[in-house]
Parts: structure tokens; C-alpha cells; sequence
């Protein structure tokens, strides 16, 4: 069976009307390598008098993967980092032991027609790394590896594959990969990683035979190569990479294998003692406590 397992995901709204699709953590499988959460956003017109801008918000122990195909929100964090994140570009956030950041609308793009689509992925730290001190690395579009094979346009957004490295530096086996396939063509995954899932954004894919819906993960058996067939102009990511070195307790934007460790994180963003995000002055509230899962 080239497809173990299927991922619904369930929609959830972060304020407002924006909405994502979540597909991790499920139910049926925490996290897909060390990808812990996968969010999919849009396509969407975004209306004139929306308010998407996301306040300042603290994490830990995970980097956050940005990725956008339409659209550009600009990036502000607690370690001095100022960045316009925009279509093909990879801004990878790791938190460490602790950082802030916001993510807010363009002023350019205020009160203006545009779209906005993209995904967001969390990266748990390995366990060594969990504390290890923040960072943020923007890698821009051009510096990603892009190239033709057999009808497919393909990104190595993070990791190798096709003979192809991406720059993204990381701290465990990850693979990031966008792959734009021509309507009737074939694209063979060989080589993947111990855990790797396919999820389409557009069109009509079909793994060994098997077709696969939009808004639906496919889990793969990468026991053997995966043959991926576009009914339509398709696109779609594969992610993967070794499996996590144990389980993570998740709390609102914060992980780790240590359950007093989120409690502390919940403490001290409460009384204000992480590190402001230069020139912001709004934060999102610690939500109410809710069981670790």
C-alpha cells in the first residue's frame, strides 16, 4: 500500500475571518519527519477592510517554516529581524529557547485589492536543540534550487533531492519540496525520507493509482518509490524527513518533550518576561490553560 494513511484536516479561524486548514498534528500521526504542524492558507481575495495581521506571539522549541505563493506579509521578531516575506522565498524562524514575532499585512497592500495563499509549517527542535538560542534565515526565491524532470517544475524548498540541495540549513534530515506537474505526466519520488506525506494545492494527483482529493494528506509508505500522476495542471508539496527523537507536548505556539517546560513558557509570557519585538507594542494573551497534548 503506497498510501498509509489519509489526513482531513479541519478548519479553523485565527482571527479575523482568517481562516486555515490544519493537517498536524492529527490525530492519527503527531508529526510527518520533524514537521509538527502544517497550516494551509487561502487562496484568498482578501477583503479591503480585512484585519489578518497577526500581533506579536511568542514560541519554543520549533522553527517556523514560511512559504507563500501569492501574496507578502512582513516579518518583525524579538531578535531584531525585519523581513518582507514574498512568493518562493523560505524564511525559517527557529525559537529556541524562546522567541516573538508578528506577522502583519504590507503597509502597500493595506486597504488594496490583493491575495494571499501560502502555508505554514512548525520544525520541532531535535531534543538537543530544544533551548538552543533563537535565529531567524530568510532564503530568497532565487536562491532556491529549481528544475525540470519528466513534465515536473520542482522547488527543493528544504533538504536534497533530483541531485539538488537546498541552502536552507536545518538541524535534523528534512525535506521541503514544490512540485508543479503537467496534466498526464508522471513524477517518481524514489529516495524519500523514513516519513514523507504529499499534500496537492491544486489539481488532480493520484499516487500509484490511487486518486487523492484536494484538502487531503496522503501519509506514504516510502518503503518504495512513489509514482505521482496529474489527471490536470497539478501542484503540490512533499514533506518528510527522520522521525522526531521522541514525543512533544504542544501548548498553544509553544513545544517541547518537557511538559513543566511549556507551563514555564505560559508563565513567563503572562508576565511579560520574553524579549519585546522591536518598535510593537500589541501581544496575543495567553489563551485560556487547556490539557497538554
Amino acid at each position: 500500500m503506497t498510501i498509509s494513511n489519509l489526513l482531513k484536516g479541519h478548519e479553523k479561524d485565527l482571527g479575523g475571518g482568517f481562516v486555515v486548514r490544519r493537517y498536524l498534528p492529527s490525530s492519527v500521526k503527531q508529526a510527518v519527519g520533524p514537521f509538527i504542524f502544517f497550516d494551509h492558507f487561502g487562496p484568498v481575495d482578501v477583503p479591503l477592510d480585512a484585519d489578518h495581521d497577526v500581533r506579536p506571539h511568542p514560541h519554543i522549541g520549533l522553527s517556523t517554516v514560511t512559504y507563500l505563493f501569492e501574496g507578502a506579509m512582513d516579518h518583525r521578531d524579538s531578535i531584531g529581524s525585519v523581513q518582507r516575506i514574498e512568493p518562493g522565498a523560505i524564511n525559517w524562524m527557529t525559537a529556541g529557547r524562546g522567541i516573538v514575532h508578528s506577522e502583519r499585512t504590507p503597509k502597500d497592500l493595506v486597504g488594496k485589492p490583493h491575495r494571499t495563499h501560502g502555508l505554514q509549517l512548525w520544525a520541532a527542535l531535535p531534543l538537543a536543540h530544544e533551548e538552543d538560542e533563537p535565529g531567524f534565515c530568510h532564503t530568497p526565491a532565487g536562491d532556491i534550487p529549481e528544475f525540470n524532470v519528466d513534465g515536473a517544475r520542482v522547488r527543493v524548498l528544504v533538504g536534497a533531492a533530483f541531485g539538488k540541495t537546498s541552502p536552507v540549513k536545518t538541524y535534523s534530515q528534512t525535506l521541503y519540496l514544490d512540485v508543479t506537474l503537467k496534466a498526464g505526466h508522471e513524477l517518481a519520488l524514489s529516495s524519500l525520507p523514513a516519513e514523507a506525506a504529499i499534500y496537492p494545492i491544486t489539481g488532480e494527483l493520484a499516487i500509484d493509482g490511487t486518486p487523492l482529493a484536494l484538502h487531503t494528506m496522503a501519509l506514504l509508505d516510502t518503503a518504495s518509490t512513489q509514482l505521482v500522476k496529474a489527471g490536470s495542471d497539478a501542484q503540490f508539496v512533499v514533506i518528510g524527513g527522520e522521525p522526531l527523537d521522541g514525543h512533544r507536548f504542544m501548548s498553544w505556539n509553544f513545544v517541547s518533550s518537557s511538559k513543566e517546560r511549556i507551563v514555564k513558557a505560559g508563565e513567563d509570557w503572562e508576565a511579560q518576561r520574553f524579549d519585546k519585538v522591536p518598535g510593537e507594542t500589541e501581544f496575543i494573551p495567553l489563551p485560556a490553560k487547556k490539557p497538554l497534548a
